[in-house]
Order: C-alpha cells, then sequence, then structure tokens
C-alpha cells in the first residue's frame, strides 16, 4: 500500500520528515543534569522512519540518549525491562501488542517504577487520550510535535511534570468521564486513599487539577514553592499516583473536581 492509500503512513512520513529536517543546536545541558547521566529514551513505534526522525532529533541534544527502539507493543515491553529507560515514546496503534497495553503493562511493573511513557499518536481524540493516561501515561501527544517541545517534554516528566496542556486535560476529562456517563462517585479504596489526605494535600490537589505550575499555585495560595512541592510529593505518594497528570485523573474520576 502506498502512502497516498494510506492517510495515516502518509502522516507519519510527514511528521518523522519535519523532525528529522528540523536542525536543532546542541544545546547545553539543563544544569540539574550537567555532569549527569544522560537521560534514557526507549522509542516503540511501527513506523522505521518516525522513529528515525525521533532518535536524530533526541540524540542531537548532550542530556538525552536513545537506548533502544521497537517496533511492536510487545517488543516495547521487553525492551524497557532490558534497558530501564527514563522515558518510552509510545506509539497507539501498533501489531502484536498495541501502545496502550504496553503502557498499561510497564506502569504496573515495581521493576520500571521510575520509567514514564509518553503516548504519541497521530489521532486528536479524546478517547485516545484518556484511555493513555488510564494506563499510567504521564503524556500524550501528538506526532507532529515540534522538536522542541517534544524535547522538552522528555526532560519534563522525568521531574513529575505533566506534558498535556491543561485545556486539553480538561477538555477530554470533561467530555469523557462527566458525559460518558462514567461513575462520579469514589469506590471504598479510592475513598481511602482520599482520606489519607489532609486538608491542606486536598487543597493542593484541586490546584493541580487546574494544570498550574508549582509556582502558580505557591504565588495563589501565599506559600513557598518548596512547600508545594512536598504537598504535591505527599499527595502523590497517598493516592499512590506516578505524576500530576495521573493525580488529576484521581480527582477527576472519583468527583473531587465538580
Amino acid at each position: 500500500m502506498t502512502a497516498a492509500q494510506n492517510p495515516s503512513a502518509a502522516q507519519n512520513s510527514s511528521a518523522a520528515q519535519n523532525a528529522a529536517s528540523t536542525a536543532l543546536p546542541h544545546a547545553p545541558a539543563p544544569a540539574s543534569q550537567a555532569g549527569q547521566t544522560k537521560i534514557r529514551i526507549l522509542l516503540a513505534d511501527d513506523q522505521a522512519l518516525l522513529r528515525a526522525g525521533f532518535a536524530m532529533v533526541i540524540d542531537s541534544q548532550p542530556d538525552l540518549q536513545v537506548v533502544g527502539q521497537a517496533g511492536n507493543g510487545q517488543d516495547a515491553l521487553a525492551a524497557a525491562g532490558a534497558h530501564h529507560p527514563d522515558v518510552v515514546l509510545m506509539d497507539i496503534r501498533m501489531p502484536v501488542m498495541d501502545g496502550l497495553e504496553a503502557t498499561r503493562r510497564i506502569t504496573e511493573d515495581p521493576a520500571l517504577s521510575e520509567t514514564r511513557v509518553i503516548v504519541l499518536t497521530t489521532f486528536d481524540t479524546d478517547e485516545y487520550a484518556l484511555e493513555a493516561l488510564r494506563a499510567g501515561a504521564s503524556g500524550f501527544l501528538l506526532k507532529d510535535v515540534k522538536p522542541e517541545a517534544l524535547l522538552d517534554s522528555i526532560r519534563t516528566v522525568t521531574t513529575g511534570g505533566a506534558v498535556i496542556a491543561p485545556t486539553t486535560t480538561r477538555r477530554l476529562l470533561d467530555s469523557t468521564l462527566r458525559d460518558g456517563g462514567r461513575r462520579r462517585s469514589p469506590d471504598a479504596e479510592q475513598q481511602r486513599r482520599l482520606d489519607r489526605l489532609t486538608n491542606r494535600e486536598r487543597e493542593i490537589l484541586l490546584e493541580l487539577a487546574t494544570g498550574d505550575s508549582n509556582t502558580e499555585i505557591a504565588a495563589r495560595l501565599f506559600v513557598s514553592e518548596a512547600t508545594v512541592k512536598t504537598h504535591v510529593g505527599q499527595v502523590l505518594a497517598k493516592l499512590e499516583v506516578r505524576d500530576r497528570v495521573q493525580a488529576v485523573v484521581y480527582a477527576y474520576e472519583t468527583g473531587l473536581v465538580a
């Protein structure tokens, strides 16, 4: 089948060409990573050309390194176990095992508790985005993402940040969790975790749902950024979630966010 006959393949090829043709300077590594181990990335996509384009962009950075590639979800799972990457860039539609199932298995594996998954797809749909987050992904990006934005996203998730725009997060959660008819009250286990939170931690969780940064939350609550960071860590630990994105999903699914 030619690219003209397969719109998805054509879009993926275009994305790869965009990524590969964009010249990026060898920017200095962030101060926090200077002299430290590089951020290790695994690429999972059934389009070899797309993987090559992303690898070229990523390996151009002194603080990033592609340590493995996989053409399907099953191989991605095996490669993650072998390489223990910091970040997996995961396609959704792949043969043998799709990216959502591979993401779910990676995020549920205690041996890969430090690995973060960013789902990359050609399809900008609420259903795919939400299923990716429910599977444990730390972010959801389209394959036509700008190279600079992709690089920033990789760095962001390694520090517990989110890589979905607040407006996108709110749109997909509102439409799917509210209008889709999902349960809006917590079950016994979810309530047990919520009951662990102090009043201040609940307040922080609600602030996280706005999509604002620690700096913005600190200014609004008249506390230091370090204090907010400490509270965020406590929220993640008590809810038993991996990152801010998962905390926001939790808040919506349990009805804490109105």
